[in-house]
Order: structure tokens, then C-alpha cells, then sequence
């Protein structure tokens, strides 16, 4: 079952989300850009992402005049909220439609299990233009969650256990093995 307005709010209320009232819609809470972006450091190099080899990256602190997206350029980010889900729910990351028509996009990788907590969200955002630069903004909108309830997942296979996510408050580039 998908969370609704009313739930939202007690969602926010117990610190599942460490978002504001005011960032509530219908069937959605709204996320923003933390002030710490990933960006790709210049010596790239061969990966291997089947080892979970991440890539060479720079991390840099946004100011208020944020920083520039060049024309396909790949940024990690992350939400300014932190989440603490319970083992009763999930969510997922969806870029809100005024940031996906301007062709900011984000790499799928959106899932929330339960129990994923202390958390921040890390975004993959890429300039999908060919000939605009586009400003990303520390505390600007970026996108919405969405919250999933389902029956209580045991402990030992809840993300508490088995994630490599869980009490990472800043971006966060892929965790070798």
C-alpha cells in the first residue's frame, strides 16, 4: 500500500523522515539536495564495477550559488533528509517533473528497503543536455518519495543486516568489497 497524506505526516512526526510539514504532498514527501556533491576526478582510470569498485571521485562542499552541471556530466549527491525506516517499509526516489524537463537525471538506483537507517539518500545525477548547463542548488527540490508498506521483514534479511548504506550521512560513492 502506498503511504498517504495523513501517514506522511506521522511519518515526519516519528522521525522516519527528517523532513519539514511543508514538504508533504498527496502520496509524497519531498526531498533536497544536501550541500556535498561527488564529482569525477580527472585521472579516471578502468574500473571493475563486479568488484564494486567505485570510481576515482572528488568531494566537494556546494556553496549557496551551487555548482554548475555541464552538458552530460555525472554527479553523486544526496538529500539534505535523513531516513530511518522501519522493517515495515520502503520507499523510492522519483525526480520531481519541473527537474526531469529541464533533463537532470537520476540513475535508477532509488530503492529504500526496510530498515535502512541513519541515512541520507545518495542521487546519481546526470546533465542529459547537449548544449545547457544546468545549476544544482544545496536545499533546492529535487525529487519526491515515495513510502511502501508491507508486512514486517525479519530481522536477519532486513537491511540492518544485510546493507552496505545504513549510517551514511554524506554522499556516498559505491563501497568496495
Amino acid at each position: 500500500m502506498i503511504l498517504s497524506y495523513n501517514e506522511l505526516h506521522g511519518l515526519v512526526d516519528d522521525n522516519v523522515i527528517s523532513a519539514d510539514h511543508s514538504q508533504i504532498n498527496g502520496t509524497s514527501i519531498d526531498v533536497c539536495l544536501g550541500d556535498e556533491i561527488m564529482i569525477e576526478d580527472i585521472h579516471g582510470g578502468v574500473i571493475d564495477p563486479s568488484i564494486k569498485q567505485p570510481l576515482n571521485m572528488i568531494s566537494i562542499k556546494m556553496r549557496d550559488e551551487g555548482y554548475i552541471l555541464s552538458p552530460g556530466e555525472v554527479v553523486l549527491a544526496c538529500t539534505k533528509e535523513i531516513f530511518n525506516l522501519p522493517n515495515n517499509l520502503s520507499c523510492e526516489f522519483k525526480l520531481k517533473s519541473s527537474i526531469a524537463r529541464v533533463f537532470i537525471n537520476n540513475m535508477l538506483a532509488t530503492w529504500c528497503d526496510p530498515c535502512w537507517s541513519n541515512s541520507v539518500l545518495t542521487l546519481e545525477l546526470k546533465n542529459d543536455t547537449r548544449y545547457h548547463s544546468i545549476l544544482i542548488k544545496p536545499n533546492m527540490k529535487i525529487g519526491q518519495m515515495i513510502f511502501f508498506e508491507s508486512k514486517p521483514v525479519p530481522h536477519e534479511k532486513s537491511y540492518a543486516v544485510n546493507g552496505r548504506y545504513n549510517n551514511t550521512v554524506s554522499v556516498t560513492a559505491s563501497k568496495g568489497v
